[in-house]
């Protein structure tokens, strides 16, 4: 039978813990006998994908706000009608099973409904990424074989004037009409112009093929791989990340981090099956932020780290509003800075959570609020129903308080890249996460830095992110990265890019003192040689600094 897997005595142990936290959540509870009736069918159509959990909702809560957006509101009920239009639409138009849709987009109803549509014609889902240049672009879509392109307005710029790789809509117009080129069409008319449903065009499977979703890596350091991704086949994935999240359903949630990415895709999900009211914006702005969680008192803020510190810098007339209602301020996507943190959990409250994972392993850590107030720098501790070992290069678990390779293991692992030759290291169905960890004799989690960022310098291990930690609490300091450049003399060795606030402390901000900051604080042989000061550091869509983006540490000049 489609959907059914066979699961071992303690996997089977973890399903019945599971039910705890999306009880307490309100995932599961009473409901009339008609309605539970309509979920069942829908769970039998579409299983746990992200569509079905859009159908769940509806057939729940139909008249519950799903989404309030740039355009507007739509409740669940909506919601579900509109996706299903889609995939009657796009089903009528000729596309099957098994081929692939790809989205290029920001935070937005169409995101949800191409999502729900992709599920009910099995078809497979890639999410590109808005930061993507156009020659990264042309490869990814030439490589994932696109059918069709469902497209913002203000991305049709990076495709070429006779680009006909695959049909294309676009999916959030900002002008009009006259953005379509010849044989483009809008997601709205495809959905408004849908066959009945019924209709010898308008049928759909009854139960179709589970498709997969395609999130592509960050492409920090080249042109993005398709990771395939797993659609939960359970209500595990949720029961993880609520074992760790105190979230409640039918709250409302605003969701910043970018949905094409697999921290937002996440976050989408697990608002999806607790039918929250999902607020989102096209393009982030942290006051607009605040502002928004305020007036529809969100319980729950979904961001990565380079938002939180544009929050946290907001002017404090900007910041003035009432944020009583907010409970969970969860991040992730990179590394939290140590300021940040203790900043975050001074001005907001208890409310930070930090998420450690990859678009490879999902999730592997969730700190708390208490967790990271004793432990800054703390990645936490593994959910419910997930592993974490540490261990040395020939595959042995290494002792507590020393450093070795992160190795997870958990439901929703991804199912290999889309590109052939791409790999990624599996020891006892445990992945490696591609970093440097150790456990403390409390059994929190620590993140020593990627395992490629490592240097030996003069034969000692250097870990440039406990400098970036160090810099990152610096008065003056607004932000920094710390990296490893070769070297004749030791090998390698640390250089540090600072950008420097707009205050007494940062105009007055010196090398020497960068130098002198972290020998104090750390071993002389992790004290950066070069140090460049820059107005901006290069990040991605997700808020990662781009190492290529970097100028030579030995030939930059300090951009006063």
């Amino acid at each position: 039978m489609k959907g059914s897997f066979m699961v071992s005595m303690s996997e089977a142990l973890d399903l019945v813990k599971g039910l705890v936290p999306i009880t307490k959540a309100g995932i599961v509870g009473p409901m009339r006998p008609d309605r539970l009736g309509k979920v069942a069918a829908a769970w039998y159509r579409l299983d746990f994908t992200p569509g079905g959990l859009i159908a769940f909702a509806a057939k729940r809560n139909p008249d519950h706000l799903a989404v309030i957006d740039d355009a507007g509101t739509i409740t669940y009920g909506e919601l579900n009608d509109s996706a299903d239009a889609l995939a009657r639409s796009l089903s009528a138009e000729g596309v099957k099973e098994k081929e692939r849709l790809g989205i290029l987009a920001r935070n937005h109803r169409g995101f949800l409904q191409t999502i729900g549509a992709s599920a009910r014609l099995g078809t497979d889902l890639v999410m590109l990424n808005t930061g993507a240049s156009a020659g990264q672009l042309a490869s990814v879509i030439e490589e994932q074989k696109l059918t069709w392109l469902f497209i913002d307005e203000e991305f049709i710029e990076l495709l070429a004037d006779d680009f006909a790789t695959s049909r294309v809509a676009v999916s959030w117009i900002d002008t009009d009409k006259s953005v379509l080129r010849d044989g483009w069409t809008t997601l709205d008319d495809l959905i408004a112009e849908a066959p009945a449903a019924g209709s010898d065009d308008g049928k759909l499977a009854r139960r179709p093929r589970r498709g997969k979703t395609i999130v592509l890596t960050s492409g920090t350091t080249g042109t993005p791989k398709g990771a395939r991704r797993p659609e939960p086949r359970s209500w595990m994935p949720a029961s993880a990340l609520l074992s760790r999240f105190p979230l409640k359903s039918c709250e409302r949630s605003f969701i910043a981090a970018p949905i094409f990415h697999t921290w937002g895709f996440a976050t989408v999900q697990i608002n999806l099956a607790l039918r929250s009211t999902l607020v989102m914006q096209r393009k982030f702005s942290p006051a607009d932020t605040v502002r928004l969680v305020s007036e529809h008192k969100t319980a729950s803020l979904f961001l990565v780290p380079t938002m939180l510190q544009r929050i946290i810098d907001l002017p404090e007339d900007e910041r003035s509003y009432d944020l009583s209602a907010l409970r969970v301020v969860a991040a992730s996507g990179s590394a939290i800075p140590t300021a940040l943190v203790k900043r975050t959990l001074s001005e907001l409250g208890p409310v930070l959570y930090n998420l450690y994972g990859s678009t490879e392993v999902s999730w592997a850590a969730i700190a708390t609020p208490d967790e990271m107030t004793e432990h800054p720098t703390t990645a936490g501790r593994a959910p419910l129903g997930t592993t974490i070992k540490i261990l040395d290069d020939d595959g042995n678990e290494v002792p507590t308080d020393t450093v070795g390779n992160v190795f997870v293991g958990n439901g929703m692992i991804f199912e290999g890249y889309t590109r052939e030759g791409a790999d990624t290291k599996v020891h006892d169905n445990l992945m490696s996460t591609g970093d440097l960890g150790h456990f403390n004799s409390d059994g929190l989690l620590f993140i020593d830095g990627r395992s490629d960022d490592m240097i030996v310098s003069g034969g000692e291990n250097v870990y440039p992110r406990e400098v970036e930690n160090v810099l990152s609490e610096m008065p003056g300091v607004l932000e920094a990265t710390v990296v490893g450049v070769d070297d004749e003399k030791f090998g390698k060795r640390l250089a540090a890019y600072v950008v420097r606030k707009d205050d007494k402390a940062g105009k007055g901000l010196t090398v020497d003192a960068i130098k002198a900051e972290v020998k104090e604080k750390l071993a002389r042989f992790s004290v950066p040689r070069d140090v460049v000061f820059l107005k901006e550091l290069p990040r991605n869509a997700t808020g990662k600094v781009v190492p290529r983006d970097l100028p030579d540490s030995t030939e930059a000049k300090t951009e006063e």
